[in-house]
């Protein structure tokens, strides 16, 4: 394993030796970004099937209204 050494004042980082890197060894805190990050994907998601059924119910009220017109001017 690399040698780390603790970074003061920080308990969850670590200086590798070899590199001069800068190691977070805060597994939670990872495991907490990871989670955050699969979060924000699917309300991105959501979000787009939202817009996409927005779209698309749009499109549909427009054709009900131009069907609409078409059988009232025939009527009239």
């Amino acid at each position: 394993m690399k040698n780390l050494i603790s970074v003061e004042g920080h308990s969850n980082l670590f200086r590798d030796e070899t590199t001069g890197a800068i190691v977070n060894c805060d597994s939670a805190s990872y495991e907490q970004y990871l989670n955050a990050s699969k979060n924000r994907a699917k309300v991105k998601d959501e979000i787009k099937k939202l817009q996409d059924d927005m779209s698309e119910i749009k499109f549909l009220l427009k054709e009900l209204i131009n069907e609409s017109r078409k059988d009232w001017i025939t009527w009239y």
